[in-house]
């Protein structure tokens, strides 16, 4: 097992090789004067079974280029197979024709990871499961919600509380924490006039006086869990918490979460914060290293993923 790490990332990347005792491969990565990316492998890794970590967040077109040029280096360098590890999948919320005349830019991006020459996929919590489909290659798809429950039992507890999914679509996700937790459902309905902008029409479920936990796949702008938050409080929550797994935190993101009803939003480290001058301290980070080197350390081995889930 080789393990290669972008730039997007490298603080989790290092994490990873931690866990599974394996040292990231000498790579330089670097920029043209044009910005063009450059990509040189100082180990050699043919015949080798090689992990690449990268996700393509933020600024989300150097990052999947980045990835696209390490693949195909890997390629040309000879290696067995090629697994491209993506803790953040970029462009996955454009994963249908919204209206016409739009791209699934989804399936793009996951057609671009193929033929760069990744030969597998190892991806957390993508937007859509659907999205595995969009891969003509093998997909490993793991979730954060195992961290997530372990959390809310030890920190938040489980006596006064539900489980809120912020919209129609995140209902699996949140049932799936709200069943391993032991609590109750709630779904906020909710409709986008416009992409990025998110306004609340009902409440489903019985949260007054309840702690309310939000559970949510990705805090962009964080329109939709404080608008969510807004709502639980005006119809009765005694307190409002948000999970989510990746932290994009856009713009002014985080500006509007301490001003928003949450007590506390928890994000995983999938994201590396670039360029942030100011970090809310409601903001509170769990690590998905471990999980992410459990699933490598199992494809490598050719071993059954099925118990990192929770069903």
């Amino acid at each position: 097992m080789k393990l290669i790490s972008g730039t997007s990332n490298r603080k989790l990347a290092e994490e990873i090789a931690q866990h599974l005792g394996t040292p990231l491969l000498d790579t330089n990565i670097g920029r043209f004067a044009d910005q063009e990316i450059n990509v040189e492998i100082n180990e050699s890794i043919r015949g080798e079974d090689v992990f690449v970590i990268q996700s393509t967040s933020y600024p989300t077109n150097d990052n999947l280029m980045e990835l696209l040029v390490i693949i195909d280096a890997l390629k040309r360098g000879s290696a067995k197979r090629i697994t491209a590890v993506i803790p953040y999948y970029g462009y996955a919320r454009q994963d249908r024709k919204s209206a016409p005349r739009t791209p699934i830019s989804a399936k793009l991006v996951a057609n671009l990871i193929s033929v760069a020459g990744s030969d597998r996929i190892l991806a957390l919590d993508l937007h859509a499961a659907q999205i595995q489909g969009f891969f003509d290659i093998p997909v490993d798809h793991l979730f954060a919600n195992i961290l997530f429950v372990d959390d809310i039992k030890n920190r938040v507890g489980t006596e006064n509380t539900v489980i809120v999914s912020p919209d129609i679509g995140g209902v699996m996700r949140a049932r799936s924490v709200a069943k391993w937790c032991g609590v109750d459902l709630a779904i906020i309905d909710k409709r986008r006039p416009v992409a990025g902008i998110s306004e609340v029409m009902n409440i489903i479920g019985n949260i007054k006086g309840k702690d309310c936990i939000i559970i949510d796949d990705i805090a962009d702008s964080a329109g939709t869990l404080c608008n969510g938050a807004k709502a639980l409080q005006e119809h009765g929550a005694k307190s409002i918490y948000a999970y989510a797994s990746h932290g994009l935190f856009s713009s002014n993101a985080m500006e509007k979460i301490d001003n928003s009803a949450i007590k506390e939003i928890v994000v995983t480290n999938s994201i590396s914060l670039v360029n942030k001058d100011y970090i809310s301290p409601r903001i509170k980070y769990l690590s998905v290293a471990k999980i992410l080197a459990e699933g490598i350390k199992r494809i490598s081995n050719e071993s059954s993923m099925s118990d990192l889930f929770l069903k």
